[in-house]
């Protein structure tokens, strides 16, 4: 049985399972220690024993320490992940790993590889971290056995760093969004005709495109689903809007009830970072069947032309939702479906077990 050390930028969640979860969990023939940072300078996590969270995956949270983006201070620097690989070499001997495959998810990783003893080294790149020093990426992704990208500018990115790149995009827990489940009305009596979104309302996220269409078309009805950030300078403006629904955060069961309730799902753009991964909204977006409507940034390529609409402005998008909620019934609707059911997590799995053990590294 494989033996994974695994470096989460995520700690383990029950509701809302991240990337490196949901691949980790799905391993097989595996036992696998998974560290993820402390949440606050304060968080005591670290003093608590692992959590046993899967028959083989053990969780663990690293002491809460301020990591310095800058190395001026050597010596601060030094003492700083010092104490954080002696925390993951203490759980390790405790659990009897030897020689274990470093998993690696976060630039900041590559200041462990010194300090702790493994046979083989993943770097798994799911995002563009250009916030942080280049020769940090740089020299992870040359450590590494395998490079794990979530995108193709992503691995064109890599590819001065490293001749064994894969590309793996992110995927979807595709059950919850079965069409065969039934689902409940969310909205019962609203008999206008409702686009929705899901995800987190970030200060980042550009929602100039559900402001112009909401005010565009007061007959057609605008969900907003997530948590969201007071910060976002279209809020305000929205939430004065009748035809604009704000119900918050809820738990990812949910969900689907209100994605299937809706006639048409959209997707927008952030002003962060530009690093075309798909993002799994997206794929569940596909799963239900319902047309989407893609917020592109000028010169962007499609990635999915032929089962989501694609607008470069906020006249297009408004033209495009139009043409989507007159759809004919079924026209792609199996074909968005099946894109779906490409990128569940079983099968990206798959494709890392398959990469992995070619390898050699499983």
């Amino acid at each position: 049985m494989k033996q994974i050390l695994c470096l989460s930028s995520d700690p383990w969640s029950t509701k809302l399972p991240g990337r490196t979860q949901q691949i980790i969990s799905r391993l097989r023939d595996t036992q696998i220690l998974y560290f993820s940072p402390a949440q606050t300078p304060t968080d005591k996590s670290f003093l608590q024993k692992g959590r046993k969270v899967r028959p083989n995956v053990m969780a663990y949270t690293l002491p809460p320490i301020r990591f310095p983006i800058s190395e001026w201070n050597r010596l601060l620097f030094q003492r700083a992940w010092n104490k954080v690989s002696g925390f993951i070499r203490d759980a390790a001997a405790r659990r009897h790993f030897s020689d274990p495959l470093l998993w690696t998810t976060h630039p900041r990783h590559i200041h462990l590889l010194d300090r702790l003893e493994y046979s083989a080294l993943v770097y798994d790149c799911d995002r563009n971290w250009e916030d942080l020093p280049s020769n940090w990426e740089g020299s992870l992704a040359r450590a590494a056995d395998v490079v794990f990208a979530a995108s193709p500018l992503l691995s064109d990115r890599l590819s001065p760093c490293s001749a064994n790149i894969a590309l793996l995009p992110n995927g979807i827990n595709l059950p919850i969004f079965s069409p065969d489940v039934p689902h409940t009305d969310p909205l019962p009596g609203v008999t206008a005709p409702i686009l929705g979104w899901c995800g987190a309302i970030r200060r980042s996220l550009d929602l100039s495109p559900v402001l112009y269409a909401a005010q565009a078309q007061p007959d057609w009805g605008f969900l907003l689903l997530g948590g969201v950030d007071r910060d976002n300078p279209f809020l305000g403006r929205l939430e004065r809007l009748s035809n604009v629904f704000l119900p918050g955060a809820l738990p990812p069961s949910e969900v689907p009830n209100w994605l299937y309730r809706c006639q048409v799902l959209f997707d927008l753009q952030s002003d962060c970072p530009q690093d075309d991964v798909v993002s799994p909204r997206l794929y569940e977006y596909l799963a239900t069947g319902k047309p989407v409507v893609s917020m592109l940034r000028p010169g962007q390529i499609e990635q999915f032309p032929d089962v989501v609409y694609g607008a470069y402005s906020l006249e297009e998008f408004v033209t495009l939702c139009s043409h989507a909620m007159e759809e004919a019934p079924g026209f792609v609707l199996q074909r968005r479906r099946d894109r779906a059911a490409e990128a569940s997590w079983p099968r990206r799995v798959e494709e890392v077990e398959r990469i992995l053990t070619t390898a050699g590294l499983l």
